[in-house]
């Protein structure tokens, strides 16, 4: 009966959709509007693109959402800039609140009463560190090893979850100095710090040797790994869980990710290219992990933007991102596709990536960047976005493949 009720309310969805877009054609009407809360727009013609969402909620309560722009209306290359958005009614409405100068591919966190913001200060810049006392209107600024500035240098990263383990906060971040070549000049590196320390010192913060990479690894095929997560297993050890670039898939083939074992001090990590690969749904772009808050036995979640079966061997998984997916693991090796929570048809020019999320009670709030239809012709493509959405996923321990918002079926699930 579940299914039926919800099959019948995706023919529904997916009619109403047929209706808006014959509307569009035949009476010039507004586009239609993405899926969730459009937070904000930056339409392509301004060569302004979003970038890396990353999300939290305060001490006090209120929701905070910020983005970095790329592109080439942008200052990507020499100081970044990044919007900060708040939110005090639970992400129905948001307000701008600051514009930092200097922050790309940078993560929200709260910690000691405060919210955070770690990243480079430009695409493969200095790693620094800010803070805000007053909810994200003004920051700290890392104009040196005192006050923010944790490693000069050519540095990568992700919106990246920061994990508190062991009397630390760990982060994931990856040295960019090998060479030129996207991908192939990055290598994980683990960043830790004592939970009572001055974050923005430098001198709190351990830093592990870069692991290298090996061409060799999957036959050949290895371009890089990025994007890493931090987690703690059911034993506790530590784990750096990366995104994998590896080229097209063969049919059949799944995407992977990368498992870096992290020594218990912080001082070391290390790889077993014989055992640290996984098959991952959406390895191939950023996915953020997260243990289950709730009692009982570990569970880990994740959001990710899988590449469907129907398309393996027709294109590179890293440029499928039009399908968003609820994944649930609980060993960290096996992960299990649990829902389609967001997808479009098109992949060339829409998409639902790079997300950001946060457990909500029994939800997952999320910030997307979504490349989707506008009034000014939409997305130049589906890597570089036009919005920022907010999304609310109801009940998402409940959600199976039923309450797919596309039959799974018709993507070869």
């Amino acid at each position: 009966m579940r299914r039926a009720r919800r099959s019948a309310a995706i023919r529904a969805r997916l009619s109403a959709g047929l209706l808006i877009a014959g509307f569009v054609a035949a009476a010039g009407a507004c586009a239609a509007a993405p899926p969730g809360v459009v937070v904000d727009h930056l339409p392509a013609a301004t060569g302004r693109y979003v970038g890396s969402p990353s999300i939290a909620r305060l001490p006090d309560g209120r929701l905070l959402a910020t983005h970095d722009h790329f592109g080439p209306g942008t200052s990507e290359w020499t100081s970044a800039v990044t919007a900060v958005f708040s939110s005090a009614d639970d992400g129905a409405t948001w307000e701008r609140v600051a514009t930092i100068d200097g922050a790309f591919w940078s993560n929200l966190f709260c910690h000691a009463g405060a919210v955070w913001l770690l990243g480079p200060t430009h695409h493969h810049g200095p790693l620094v560190i800010r803070r805000s006392d007053d909810g994200g209107r003004t920051w700290t600024v890392p104009d040196g090893p005192a006050t923010g500035l944790l490693a000069e240098g050519e540095w990568h990263t992700a919106p990246m979850p920061v994990l508190e383990h062991d009397g630390r906060l760990w982060r994931g971040v990856e040295d960019a100095s090998g060479g030129r070549e996207w991908g192939k000049r990055y290598a994980p590196v683990v960043i830790s710090a004592p939970l009572d320390a001055d974050l923005l010192d430098r001198a709190s913060w351990r830093f592990t040797p870069p692991v290298p990479r090996d061409p060799a690894w999957l036959g050949g095929r290895f371009v890089g790994w990025l994007e890493g997560n931090l987690v703690a297993d059911a034993d506790g050890d530590l784990l750096d869980i990366l995104r994998v670039e590896a080229g097209p898939l063969a049919p059949g083939e799944r995407e992977r990710a990368a498992i870096v074992r992290v020594a218990a001090d912080g001082t070391a990590a290390a790889f077993d290219a014989a055992h640290g690969f996984i098959d991952f749904p959406g390895g191939a772009k950023k996915f953020a992990i997260r243990r289950d808050p709730a009692p009982g036995r570990p569970v880990w979640w994740s959001l990710a933007s899988a590449c469907p079966p129907s398309l393996a061997g027709t294109v590179k998984p890293a440029a499928v991102r039009n399908t968003l997916v609820l994944l649930r693991s609980e060993n960290l090796l096996d992960w299990e596709r649990r829902t389609i929570l967001l997808h479009h048809p098109d992949v060339a020019r829409h998409a639902f990536q790079y997300v950001d999320w946060i457990f909500d009670g029994d939800d997952i709030l999320a910030v997307s960047r979504t490349a989707f239809d506008d009034d000014d012709g939409g997305a130049r493509s589906a890597h570089d976005a036009n919005h920022l959405t907010f999304h609310r996923f109801a009940r998402f321990r409940d959600l199976g493949a039923a309450d797919s918002v596309v039959d799974p079926a018709t993507l070869g699930w």
